[in-house]
Parts: C-alpha cells; sequence; structure tokens
C-alpha cells in the first residue's frame, strides 16, 4: 500500500499510479477508498476499461448497485468481449431481477459479436444452471456445432451432463482432460464423474495426484473424503467421529450491549439493510435468498464491527480443541488465525444451502443471527447437515451429521467439508453471518 501511494506522489498525473492504487484498495476490501482513488484516475484522464471494472467493483462493494451496473456497462461499451466485466454485470442483474432473460441479454449481445467464443457459452450455461434451467437445455446448448471446444467447454459440459447422462458426463472430461492433462481443475472434475458413477478407485488415482501437488486444497480433500466414506476407508469420517471436527458454541455478548439478544436485534437490522438484492448470487450454495456484496470485515456499523469481537474466544477454543496433527486440518493449526472473507445470507422460505465446500478456507462457519420459527417444527428445517456430497454417488450419500441453529450459536468445521441446509417453511426469513478462517 505505501508503495503504491508513493508512486501516485511522485506522479501527481498519472491515471496509471492512481488505477493502480484504487485495484489494490479494491482488492483489499476498502471500497470507498479504491471509488475515490479511481474517480481521481478518471479525472486525470484515464479511461481504460479496466478502470471503470474497478469503478464498477468497488461501487457494488458498496451496495450502490444503480451506479455499479452504469459502470459495468462503461466497461462494456470500450471492450465488448470482456468476460469478467460480462460476467459480473449479468449477475448482477440476474440478483437485482431473478429475470434470466435479462442477465443473459450482456451474453448474448457478445455472443452475437463472437459466437464460438467459449468463454460466453460457460458463462450462459452457468447462470442458465443457477437460474435452475434443464440441464438437458443446457448440455445441447453447450454442444452446438458454432461452440469452440476448448477445455473449459467441455468441463462445463461435463457438468451439465453430471444429472442427465453419466456417460456423456464421462466423455466430455476425458475431452478435457486431452486438452489438459495437467490442470487441476480438469482432474478434479473427471475425479467427482467417477464418484457420480460409482467409480471411488478411479476418482481417487486422480485425487493423490492433485494432492501430492496441492496438499490443502479444499476441493481435493472433499472429493477423496468421499471416496474414502464410498470404499469403507478407515480414514473416512464415521458420523460418530464429526463432534472432533465440528463444533458449536454460544457467542459472547460484545461491550455496549445489555444483553446477547439485545445485540443480536441490532445487528439483525444493520444485516438486513444491506440485503438490498432480490435472488442469489451466481456460482454460490444459497438458494432462494440473498447474500451481501459489503465486505463485512470492513464494515464501520458498531454492531457488525462487535461481531468480531463476539466470535474471537469460539474460534480460539476451537482451535484449542482441533490442536495439531499430521491430518490435512489439525497439520495447519498455528493456535492464531485471521478471517479471510466475511458475508451475510439471508434465507426466504423454501431457501436453502446446497450442498458444497468453501475452496479459499480452512476452517468455515455459519453464525446465526435470527431465525424463523421452523428451526424448531420437526424435519430439522432450516439445520446444517454435513458430509453429503452435491452429486448421487451411484447411491445417496445423506447427510452424517447435523448442528441445529440457534441465534447467537456458532458452528465451525473444515472448509473442506460439504455442509448444505434442509429447506424451511413458513413467511419468515434466516438471517446468518458466515466467514472463512485462515492460519495466521
Amino acid at each position: 500500500m505505501a508503495e503504491r501511494r508513493a508512486q501516485v506522489a511522485a506522479r501527481p498525473d498519472s491515471a496509471v499510479s492512481e488505477h493502480n492504487l484504487a485495484a489494490l484498495l479494491g482488492n483489499m476490501g476498502r471500497a470507498v477508498e479504491a471509488e475515490a482513488a479511481v474517480r481521481r484516475a478518471l479525472a486525470k484522464g484515464g479511461d481504460a476499461p479496466e478502470t471503470w471494472l474497478v469503478l464498477a467493483r468497488a461501487l457494488l462493494a458498496q451496495a450502490r448497485y444503480d451506479d455499479a451496473e452504469t459502470a459495468f456497462v462503461q466497461v462494456l461499451a470500450r471492450r465488448p468481449l470482456y468476460l469478467d466485466a460480462i460476467r459480473e454485470l449479468s449477475q448482477l442483474v440476474w440478483m437485482r431481477t431473478a429475470d434470466l432473460q435479462a442477465a443473459l441479454a450482456p451474453i448474448d449481445a457478445a455472443i452475437a459479436l463472437s459466437p464460438g467464443l467459449g468463454g460466453l457459452h460457460v458463462l450462459r450455461a452457468l447462470m442458465r444452471e443457477y437460474a435452475n434451467d434443464p440441464a438437458e437445455a443446457i448440455l445441447r446448448d453447450l454442444q452446438g456445432p458454432g461452440v469452440l471446444r476448448d477445455t473449459a467447454v467441455e468441463l462445463a459440459s461435463a457438468q451439465a451432463a453430471m444429472g442427465v447422462d453419466r456417460e456423456a458426463a464421462l466423455t466430455h472430461a476425458l475431452a478435457a482432460m486431452a486438452l489438459a492433462p495437467h490442470d487441476n481443475r480438469v482432474a478434479l472434475k473427471l475425479a467427482e464423474v467417477h464418484l457420480s458413477r460409482g467409480e471411488p478407485a478411479q476418482a481417487l488415482e486422480l485425487l493423490d495426484a492433485v494432492l501430492e501437488r496441492l496438499p490443502t486444497d479444499q476441493n481435493a480433500l472433499s472429493l477423496q473424503a468421499t471416496a474414502w466414506r464410498l470404499t469403507g476407508d478407515a480414514r473416512a469420517l464415521s458420523p460418530s467421529r464429526y463432534s472432533s471436527v465440528v463444533g458449536g458454541y454460544t457467542i459472547d455478548t460484545p461491550d455496549g450491549w445489555p444483553s446477547l439478544n439485545a445485540w443480536l436485534a441490532d445487528l439483525a437490522a444493520a444485516l438486513r439493510s444491506l440485503h438490498g438484492l432480490t435472488t442469489h448470487p451466481v456460482g454460490q450454495s444459497l438458494r432462494h435468498g440473498t447474500q451481501t456484496t459489503v465486505n463485512l470485515l470492513t464494515s464501520d456499523d458498531p454492531a457488525i464491527r462487535a461481531f468480531f469481537t463476539a466470535i474471537d474466544r469460539p474460534i480460539r477454543e476451537h482451535l484449542r480443541k482441533l490442536g495439531r496433527g499430521s491430518d490435512p486440518l489439525r497439520r495447519r493449526n498455528t493456535g492464531d488465525y485471521r478471517l479471510s472473507g466475511c458475508w451475510s445470507v439471508e434465507l426466504r422460505p423454501g431457501g436453502f444451502h446446497a450442498s458444497h465446500v468453501h475452496p479459499e478456507g480452512w476452517l468455515s462457519s455459519a453464525c446465526y443471527i435470527d431465525l424463523p420459527p421452523a428451526i424448531e417444527a420437526g424435519g430439522r428445517q432450516g439445520w446444517i447437515g454435513f458430509g453429503s456430497p452435491p452429486f448421487d454417488c451411484g447411491r445417496s450419500l445423506a447427510p452424517e451429521h447435523y448442528e441445529k441453529p440457534a441465534p447467537g450459536r456458532l458452528v465451525l468445521f473444515p472448509s473442506y467439508m460439504w455442509h448444505g441446509t434442509v429447506p424451511f417453511e413458513g413467511p419468515e426469513t434466516r438471517l446468518t453471518i458466515a466467514f472463512d478462517v485462515v492460519p495466521a
């Protein structure tokens, strides 16, 4: 940061120096400062699409959705095939409107300019998947005669085919492997396809190679755990052992509030003011709800700032509970931590989290702020379940462990562990905060 500021001071008329400072501030989650720096860059003559993209992201991170959408449009006016901007604009339109055709419009405009560009068709398939379009139709479009058969298109085709034609899924995954034999993403998708076909031995061969190169890869570890479960491997986490790595804790009452419930009420109000979108993002686990675009780690709201004090003791208690060891989870335990990302999710009735992992984390979390009565209604409505992959493995693998939510309860677990929630009924919403923990 000091170097970037020094460059601006040394070159006060440089739009590039201001752009570089703005980009760094944006990456640090300091959206207000990033916006100020990028506007200085524009005032100094900067007009590159990359500069407008930094502005669009800074505005989105402040939940200024009209301004962000306008800035994304400015990016594409300067570079119509800028894939990052197309993706982020389409997602923003989708989250604001839940209108798939409106969200696809920027993608379709780009496809009209470059009909065979694989990345555009992959993005279109992803948007349709998260809008719950039929997998058969998505796969059919990906196989269109004008679509260039690159690695990303083959991976997207394998994903679309997994639920409808596992032979086709294998064909596409193998085609991706032929195109990119050393790509870890390809190896992981091929392993996933093998697991979906009930072929854990073939999956483990691929996963062992990935984990030799990347021993902390959370996606690889999640698939390995599934393969172990399928084969009855002794290293698989049995239901009785989940409590050794999953922990539930009541967070502390921050100073300045008379009770935990009083603070949670203020926190809920602060969080709900940030939930101004209409539907779920693309590429995330939640369905029928919203996720904040503001980085809570940089919030100035007193109730939100107090959250990070309230969770410190439970996190440290969980680190002590884990201890040190030779397994991928415990050997990274330094006894200290930092947070990597923090966001809030508000699920509407019928909402849930599809089973997923957190690729960038070490430990992950769910902290319950405000809950619907359905939590107590039976059927584990709104509860979090662990161990069930998001695809069939030739036989159903149900969750092996559940944690019941409660206001002020923080659940911590390994980031590589499959986790999702049970849908709930009733008129009320389910409000949570989530974050990832990494060793410090």
